[in-house]
């Protein structure tokens, strides 16, 4: 799933669930680069109503986000000069959790290195997709 400025989202389960790319208000992660860090980082778990506090900015398939496993974890980055880690997979799960009182969500945060490693653009990176 991806979103951008104004909120798109896209969604292709013929494909690998990571090869996406992640858009948000001038930056972009390869969630693919990311999903492969986050195999190496310990699964913690997030609040909802804290971690979903960009959803506005979201456009969400609510038919698409019915279908997903909330068992899977999101996928979290840090930003610098940010307090609360950025989602940067997960979106449709946020959204399902809402939608259901579901309250806790297992989340993975990449550190600073691996988040840096799975920008593309933004934060002073020049687009390179």
């Amino acid at each position: 799933m991806s979103g951008d400025a104004t909120g798109t989202t896209s969604h292709d389960t013929e494909h690998d669930p990571y090869d996406q790319v992640f858009v948000l208000l001038g930056w972009a992660w390869d969630v693919a680069r990311a999903a492969r860090a986050a195999a190496r980082c310990p699964v913690t778990h997030a609040n909802v109503s804290q971690i979903g506090a960009l959803g506005p900015l979201i456009r969400i398939d609510p038919d698409y986000a019915r279908t997903v496993d909330l068992s899977r974890p999101l996928l979290a980055v840090p930003l610098p000069d940010v307090g609360t880690p950025i989602v940067i997979d997960g979106w449709h799960r946020i959204h399902k959790a809402q939608q259901t009182g579901v309250t806790e969500l297992p989340l993975i945060i990449l550190s600073a290195d691996d988040e840096r490693a799975c920008r593309l653009m933004g934060g002073g990176i020049k687009r390179r997709w």
